[in-house]
């Protein structure tokens, strides 16, 4: 049972960082204008005009503030500083264009340093074991929501509920503190996407927003207290990003089978198979938010479990989102119409 005054401060968090990142996301997209910081149409790019970044900047804003004055940023500070360094790196990446190597470079660099304040994971039975799996999962929750940025909507949308599911999580668990962060990136997101699912989108998130959401993302699921500390917290836990990460094993599965550089942009994201069947990137963010929601109840329930049971519940949503990967690659892709199809 969720106390009457945790429940006050986390909604409040959420609320706070909601109208921040109302409020500055304007700011933000006018500053973009005024420097020429936009996001021009080329190649596989589908949206019709440039478009202004620093988007991120408006949602790490909203978390900051909120965490900040409902007094999660002390407990956290290294989890906040790792989201605004990693910000800083891909606006500068949005900028000037660091590459592959460089970013993944800062991102394992970034795990390393988490894991080494003890904002890692800590259920494996040797230290070197830990930080192997802190890196990979870092890395890769982030790459997964930059990867997953592609579609108006989709990234905002995810996290958003990606945090109300951990900050949930971290309720049942008396992590009040770890639930305002988590519950002010849904706000901030929230008030982010007023603006991004306008038609056509008034700003984008770029680098800048989508891996500082992906690391805090990936950051507050390790955070999540469990006395068990077992191997299986592992699985337990994974659905709570289920959506980037079945993405991005989509995306890495059909250019591996197509002989397409892994790392190339393209238009066989799951959210462009899902537009090219529904036209609306409204609707594709609502197809999105109830199935992350699902999952994230799946991750709650999963929580309660024994070993036992978490690894017959993963075996079935591994073999689950193996079989939907197959299916869409033998429906042969579902080419998506190029119209407001981004990445």
């Amino acid at each position: 049972m969720v106390d009457t005054v945790d429940g006050i401060q986390v909604a409040g968090a959420l609320l706070a960082a909601f109208a921040v990142t109302l409020v500055a996301t304007p700011i933000a997209r006018s500053l973009a204008i005024r420097t020429g910081f936009l996001d021009h149409p080329y190649g596989y790019k589908g949206h019709s005009m440039a478009t202004p970044y620093l988007g991120g900047a408006a949602v790490l804003a909203g978390v900051l503030t909120a965490s900040v004055l409902f007094d999660a940023a002390g407990a956290y500070k290294r989890m906040l500083a790792a989201a605004l360094l990693v910000c800083l790196i891909g606006t500068l990446d949005d900028r000037v264009g660091l590459g592959v190597t460089l970013r993944l470079l800062a991102q394992t660099a970034t795990a390393v340093a988490l894991w080494s304040v003890d904002l890692g994971w800590t259920n494996l039975n040797s230290d070197s074991a830990n930080l192997a799996l802190t890196i990979v999962w870092v890395v890769g929750i982030t790459n997964a929501f930059n990867l997953m940025d592609n579609l108006d909507g989709a990234t905002g949308t995810v996290a958003a509920v990606s945090g109300a599911g951990i900050g949930a999580l971290a309720l049942m668990q008396g992590a009040v503190t770890l639930a305002v962060i988590a519950f002010s990136l849904t706000g901030a997101c929230l008030g982010f996407l007023r603006y991004n699912l306008e038609k056509p989108a008034r700003i984008f998130l770029g680098d800048g927003g989508s891996m500082p959401i992906g690391l805090l993302v990936a950051c507050t699921i390790m955070a999540i207290p469990d006395g068990r500390l077992d191997w299986t917290l592992l699985f337990a836990t994974a659905p709570l990003a289920g959506l980037p990460i079945l993405d991005t094993s989509l995306v890495v599965t059909s250019r591996i089978r197509r002989r397409v550089p892994v790392m190339s942009g393209g238009r066989d994201h799951l959210t462009h198979r899902i537009y090219s069947l529904v036209g609306s990137t409204r609707t594709v963010a609502l197809i999105l938010a109830l199935a992350q929601g699902a999952l994230c109840g799946l991750s709650l329930i999963l929580f309660q479990l024994d070993q036992a049971a978490v690894v017959a519940a993963a075996g079935a949503y591994i073999v689950a989102g193996a079989a939907l990967i197959a299916t869409l690659e033998s429906a042969g892709g579902l080419l998506p119409r190029p119209e407001e199809s981004r990445s």
